[in-house]
């Protein structure tokens, strides 16, 4: 049996490695928009929709982050506040960026997905043995603490040629249900940048 270890562990890691190097679950892209890395040493301006203003916040600046360490320069989009319904798309920001002289549009929207409660730890206190020793019990059981709640969040990303309007690449990814919110966001940013990697762009 202990033989057999080293192949189960070297088989869970290939698998958590396999996990890692395919960051998006679907995606798409122009291949003639997308061969000989375009966007390698480019300006692209960046735009991040959320409903919440914090998360939109948070995406816009990990993904300016992400890209800057594969070469390609960021360029924040204008402040237009939050989106609560369907993703505008690029369109609202091709102007921009054409005038801030960047070479592609890439739009992240996150949504909220799944949402998991997860209830207190409970306490159960027995009492049997009643009766002059007859069988019987009393079960008592109290939760401590409240019930806490997770939420999934997902990304939808498209990058935009900015000169000619024509979509170059689109992808989605998720994250699974946890509390820590901005942790998700700023991993949904990294899978994004490393997909777009992936499909060629840079």
């Amino acid at each position: 049996m202990p033989l057999h270890r080293p192949l189960i562990c070297l088989a869970s890691l290939a698998v958590l490695a396999g996990c890692a190097s395919n960051p998006i679950e679907a995606q798409w892209s122009d291949p003639q928009l997308t061969a000989n890395a375009p966007l390698k040493g480019a300006r692209v301006l960046v735009v991040c929709e959320a409903q919440d203003e914090v998360l939109r916040r948070i995406c816009q600046d990990s993904v300016g982050a992400e890209l800057a360490k594969v070469g390609v320069s960021p360029v924040a989009a204008p402040d237009v506040g939050t989106t609560t319904s369907a993703p505008g798309g690029p369109a609202p920001y091709v102007s921009a960026a054409k005038a801030a002289n960047a070479k592609a549009v890439l739009v992240t929207s996150i949504a909220p997905g799944q949402t998991v409660a997860r209830p207190g730890f409970t306490v159960g206190l027995g009492v049997g043995g009643f009766g002059g020793g007859l069988g019987g019990g009393v079960g008592v059981s109290a939760p401590v603490g409240g019930t806490r709640v997770a939420t999934s969040y997902a990304a939808n990303a498209s990058l935009t040629d900015t000169s000619t309007g024509r979509l170059m690449w689109t992808a989605r990814t998720s994250e699974p249900p946890t509390e820590l919110v901005s942790a998700q966001v700023a991993t949904l940013a990294k899978k994004v940048v490393a997909g777009a990697g992936q499909a060629g762009l840079y």
